[in-house]
Parts: structure tokens; sequence; C-alpha cells
């Protein structure tokens, strides 16, 4: 069986992790220093933070851009425009800061949200956006950000927007990477992401002052550049979270962080394959191509017809498919906030994602698009 998703990891990965065991400093220390200023380099924005998820990120991103003053007031269970088509990961960070999901639709052309939609749905009680750049495909930020100066001349406010990055890593908008274009980004390098630490997250802000506040927040609200000995410090001013990246990971990722560019260009040369070859392919259609993006493809979406059908086609034929996140607003912990997506209701109908990672080899590719043409 062909994998939908496989660990990708540098052979230097263990040796790397060894030196962190037997050095006796395994917490938060100069391995997370040295990995977030790789990072700082690789993304080009010196505002990170490492953190121990992607979970984790979005919860505190959320915290950071609906509670400015850090007096806890701020989540009064406003809104939070966001999409079903993701992992409940997205949304669960939303509930657990007191706040509400307000479904925004889906297009099935991008599987992101339907700009056209979130425009229509931003109301005074929106307290923050949050974006997945659904299989790596970045959404249309300019256009977003048009939106957004709209909000703010028809309401006095700009609603803040967090991207969730977590199958993006390596994808570019206008050529740049993504968390460069004014919102907080947020990315995961859990085990099967393109690029991993085993487990962990980093947050890319858009200042300084969120940068500080969002490296104090993961430890406690601990100033860790204050003077102090562990936990013993000055006053507190704002309580926060254990949410750290430890050395373990950091080392993870830095021999991880070597091999990304070839890892990246893997995917893309095997998604490049599959646009050309199913182009025309009977009872499949590709997904958007726009000229200033450049998506991951943490998988490869395709829109098919006759879902089940095709799905157990490409089992008997040795292929791991997959839907990959089932629609949150099916699920009983957020069934009270249903509401009408027939673009939603469109995509998870058709779609179904096809392996395309490192591990894919020529022949491989070559008998998936084969299966596919055989048809079903």
């Amino acid at each position: 069986m062909i994998p939908l998703m496989r660990v990708e990891m540098s052979q230097e990965a263990g040796a790397a992790v060894s030196r962190v065991l037997a050095g006796g400093m395994i917490g938060q220390g100069p391995v997370v220093d040295e990995f977030e200023q790789a990072l700082r380099e690789r993304i080009g924005n010196p505002y990170v933070a490492t953190v121990n998820s992607g979970t984790s990120g979005l919860h505190l991103a959320l915290r950071l851009v609906t509670d400015p003053s850090g007096t806890g007031t701020g989540t009064d269970g406003g809104e939070v425009l966001t999409t079903p088509l993701t992992m409940v990961a997205a949304n669960w960070a939303i509930l657990a800061n007191g706040l509400r999901p307000k479904w925004v639709d889906v297009d099935p052309m991008t599987l992101n949200v339907d700009l056209d939609d979130l425009a229509r749905k931003i109301t005074p009680a929106t307290r923050a956006i949050v974006i997945v750049h659904f299989a790596g495909y970045p959404v249309d930020l300019a256009r977003l950000s048009g939106i957004l100066d709209e909000a703010e001349a028809a309401y006095g406010f700009r609603p803040p927007v967090i991207e969730d990055c977590a199958h993006a890593w390596g994808a570019t908008y206008r050529g740049t990477p993504l968390g460069n274009h004014g919102n907080v980004a947020v990315y995961s390098f859990q085990s099967v992401k393109h690029f991993t630490t085993g487990d962990g997250g980093l947050m890319v802000l858009p200042s300084v002052q969120l940068a500080e506040r969002a490296r104090r927040l993961r430890w406690f609200g601990i100033d860790r550049s204050a003077p102090g000995r562990g936990l013993v410090r000055a006053d507190i001013p704002e309580w926060g979270y254990k949410f750290h990246m430890n050395d373990i990971n950091a080392a993870i990722g830095l021999a991880n962080l070597a091999e990304t560019d070839e890892v990246i260009r893997r995917y893309r040369d095997n998604a490049a394959f599959y646009d050309r070859e199913l182009a025309t392919a009977d009872g499949v259609r590709v997904t958007e191509r726009a000229a200033d993006r450049q998506s991951s493809f943490w998988v490869y979406p395709l829109l098919v017809q006759g879902k089940d059908a095709f799905i157990k086609h490409m089992t008997e034929a040795g292929v791991m498919v997959s839907q990959v996140h089932e629609r949150n607003d099916r699920h009983t912990a957020l069934r009270r906030y249903a509401s009408l997506l027939p673009g939603l209701d469109r995509a998870v109908e058709q779609l179904v994602c096809l392996p395309v990672g490192r591990w894919v080899s020529d022949e491989d590719r070559r008998h998936i698009v084969d299966a596919i043409k055989a048809g079903w």
C-alpha cells in the first residue's frame, strides 16, 4: 500500500537527539534558541516563537489577538470566522478561548474559505478570523486584506487574522513565505508534516510586541530573560501556559531543516506530474492553481465523481487515499453552530486526497495515475 502520509525524518536526527540527552539540558534551552534563529532566517521574519504543538500555537494566537490587554477580559464570547474543513484543532482552540465559531463556506476549487462568504459574515461581533491554507495552497491574502479594509471602513475596527499554516510549510504567496503578510501565522511540526520536530509548532508574529508576549505566555507568563532562578521570579503580570518547545524537539527540527528544501521539491515535483497527467482525465478535476502562489502540497487534493467507488478502486490498487479531515460542523461538539454551507457540501461530496510525498517514487506515481485513468 502506498501510504497517504509518512514521517519525513533525517538520518542525522538520532545523533542530534543523543547529543542533547548527553548534555544534561533537555528542556527549553540553547538548542531551542538555535532552532528559532534558523527559523527566523528560513521564514524571513525575526518575530517567531516555537511551541510544543501547532494546536498550542493556535490557542495562544487567539489569546493574543482577542485579549490584547492581557487582563483576561477580552474573551467575551464573541465570534471567530473559521472554516469547517480542517483538523478540529483550529476550532477547538476557538472554544478553549471562550469564543464562538461562525462557519465560513468553502470554495470547492481551492478548498479554502470562500472569501465572498467571509466578507458577508464579518459583523461587529467578529473578534478574529481563522483561515486554513488547505493542503498547503495559500488563501488569496491580498484579497483578504482588501476585505479587512472594507470591514474597517464599515465598522471602525480591523478583525485580526490567524493563518493556520499546518499544511503549508514551504508554501509562498507572491514569492514570500507565509508568515510575512501582516497576520499571525501558526505552523505545525507534527509527525507527518513536511517538516517535523517529532511534535511542535511555530508562531510567526507581525510585531516585536506580539512576539515578546507570545514568548512569555508560552512559559507561564514568565520572562525567561529576566533575572531569577527557575520559577523564582519577580511578579508575573499575566498568566500563561506550558506551551514551550524543548531541546529534544528542536534538535530533531534542526536536523530536518537541513533537508527541507529537497523534501518540498519532491512533493512539488510529484504534484506537477499529477497536474499534467490528470488535467484531461475522465471523472476527476484538479483544483485551482493561481500564478501568484505556490502550494506546498502536503497532500494532493482531487475532486472526483463517484467518490466512494473511487476510494474503493484506489484501495484495491494499493493506494491509500482519503478526504483527510471530516467537516467539523458534523461533530456533536460543534453542531450547535450549524449553518447552510453549499460550497462545503459540494467539496466534501467529491474531495479525495492522493499521496504526493517524497516516498512516492516515479514508479508509484505512474501506478497511481494509471489506476485513475483505468476508471472505477
